[in-house]
């Protein structure tokens, strides 16, 4: 299985951008990719996730400002983020699982990837955005 190792991240100002990458060891084109985020004190919060084919999807509370995408010839996964908020403050982590994205929708509503769902992780990123 391949290993995760994140880059990125760091401190901005409110509406500001930043993009995370996750680059793996190995081809992640049939690896079910995602980032997830976790705020001191709360529970792991899927962000969004990607397919091998790369379709995408994403938690409804964070679409619109986030952007998954991936390199496959690089092996390597992003996280764009727009208009940032000091709610967005969290350490934030991409995980992969073989094969595909196990997506669970409430009528037409995404929650966001389920972290038990991913058995191969990042070593995280830590965000912080300062009003």
């Amino acid at each position: 299985q391949v290993q995760l190792v994140q880059s990125g991240g760091g401190s901005v100002q409110a509406g500001g951008s930043l993009r995370l990458s996750c680059e793996a060891s190995g081809y992640i084109s049939r690896y079910c990719m995602a980032w997830f985020r976790q705020a001191p004190g709360e529970e792991r919060e899927g962000v969004a996730d990607i397919e091998g084919d790369g379709s995408t999807a994403y938690a409804d509370s964070l679409k619109g400002r986030f952007t998954i995408s991936k390199d496959n010839a690089k092996n390597t996964l992003y996280l764009q983020m727009n208009s940032l908020k000091p709610e967005d403050t969290a350490m934030y982590y991409c995980a992969a699982e073989y094969g595909p994205c196990r997506r669970l929708y409430g009528g037409d509503l995404y929650s966001g990837p389920r972290w038990t769902n991913f058995g191969i992780w990042g070593q995280g990123t830590q965000v912080t955005v300062s009003s």
